[in-house]
């Protein structure tokens, strides 16, 4: 089930009023102000880390470590608050300021850096904590302190199907969708492959692997070889030389972006072995296939989201000329058709989109408007994708595109694919 009765109840009963926030005195005394009916409904509510001119958030992410080219994330997000800070003047009045920490893609860093961000920095918000190991050594935490962990940067199921944390979500399509795009691609495409997947061991990679094996029950394809890498290998090429030995014509690559480049350069090493190629979203990035050289990645396979900068069919649209623009403005030195940036650009938009629908800002708000999202369109993301969350469903986008790299970029192809309406709903 989704965030159903207990969730729900969590977000409003529990979380004192169902609305969102925009009132109350937090738990260190700063105030935003609200009037009138809307003042007595946010009554109560905490607005740590929120007054009337401000609103600090906090983000985790590995900026070093073996996941540390997600590090320009955080440097997306920014520039957009700077934009919207400099020249809108901040979200609905208020200044941004977005404190970042680095937890080397670590659980335990993690936790620690979540515990001084809500209790030294006192942030209004856990905006963005990136991948599910830290995410799930961390959300505990944020749950017993009533702390909005919101549009976290990884695609756990979880995030959508738990009932006992209703102060966390997640923004991006999720890893069994994402296997169910796959699945499907491969029913059309090679009904009868034989896949090997290379996976990394824990809930990331479990996530993915298991959805994709349970999509393909009672079809011709059958998952041949499988082989788990931790994130402390070295390398993946012994799992790479035992899942060619499988004879599979498709591999499937479950990997964060340093094994995936790692794994792409294996699959081109060795030829003798030339499946058809499937990468996650989470390291298809042009940063991932560049050192492996584009003319070893042809025809691979994998889904996105949102658009690609990259691509030439958005070099007329508004929100990428705007995000090219600021990006130089505000992060010079960076490379706006790095996908990552985009990635921060649109989930900082995103935030944005839901803050401003929230009737009270206060914490208990935020977490109000983030799960009552009502197909709230999003520039950056590919026209068909949309925001909606629900009582019964905690999913803010489950919309994809598949997309083949061609030449030195990807090209989407077939129709958008609303996995809530191909797949029906996602269960615990």
């Amino acid at each position: 089930m989704r965030l159903t009765a207990i969730g729900r109840t969590a977000v409003t009963a529990t979380l004192v009023l169902a609305a969102a926030a925009c009132g109350g005195r937090g738990e260190t005394g700063g105030e935003a102000v609200a009037t009138g009916a809307a003042q007595e409904q946010c009554q109560g509510q905490q607005t740590t880390g929120i007054t009337d001119t401000t609103l600090k958030l906090g983000g985790i992410y590995p900026l070093s470590g073996p996941a540390s080219a997600y590090g320009d994330i955080p440097k997306g997000i920014q520039a957009y608050f700077d934009y919207v800070n400099n020249e809108q003047g901040g979200i609905d009045g208020r200044k941004v300021e977005f404190v970042v920490r680095d937890d080397g893609y670590q659980p335990p860093k993690a936790v620690e850096e979540a515990r001084r961000l809500v209790e030294q920095e006192e942030v209004f918000a856990l905006f963005q904590t990136l991948g599910t190991p830290s995410t799930t050594a961390t959300w505990d935490y944020a749950n017993q302190r009533k702390v909005p962990q919101v549009f976290v940067a990884t695609g756990a199921s979880q995030w959508g199907t738990d009932t006992e944390h209703p102060w966390t979500i997640g923004w991006q399509p999720n890893y069994i969708s994402e296997a169910r795009v796959y699945a499907a691609y491969l029913k059309k495409e090679k009904p009868d492959a034989k896949v090997a997947i290379l996976y990394q061991n824990d809930d990331f990679g479990e996530d993915l692997s298991g959805g994709f094996k349970k999509a393909i029950e009672g079809t011709g394809i059958t998952v041949v070889a499988e082989q788990s890498y931790e994130v402390t290998d070295p390398s993946v090429d012994p799992q790479m030389r035992n899942l060619a030995e499988s004879g599979a014509d498709v591999f499937l690559n479950i990997t964060t972006p340093k094994f995936g480049s790692q794994a792409l350069a294996a699959d081109v090493k060795n030829t003798k072995w030339n499946p058809l190629h499937i990468v996650n979203n989470v390291a298809a990035s042009v940063t991932v296939l560049k050192p492996v050289g584009f003319e070893n990645v042809q025809g691979i396979v994998s889904s996105s989201y949102y658009k690609d900068p990259n691509d030439p069919q958005w070099e007329d649209d508004a929100e990428m000329k705007l995000y090219k623009e600021k990006m130089a403005q505000y992060a010079p030195g960076s490379d706006p058709n790095i996908p990552y940036l985009t990635f921060g650009w649109a989930v900082a938009s995103s935030f944005h989109k839901a803050m401003d629908a929230a009737t009270c800002k206060t914490r208990e708000g935020l977490m109000e408007s983030v799960r009552n999202l009502d197909n709230v369109q999003v520039d950056m993301l590919l026209p068909g994708v949309t925001m909606q969350t629900s009582a019964d469903d905690a999913f803010p986008i489950e919309s994809m595109q598949l997309m083949e790299f061609k030449g030195e970029r990807w090209e989407v192809f077939g129709e958008v694919i609303d996995t809530r309406a191909e797949f029906g709903p996602l269960t615990k």
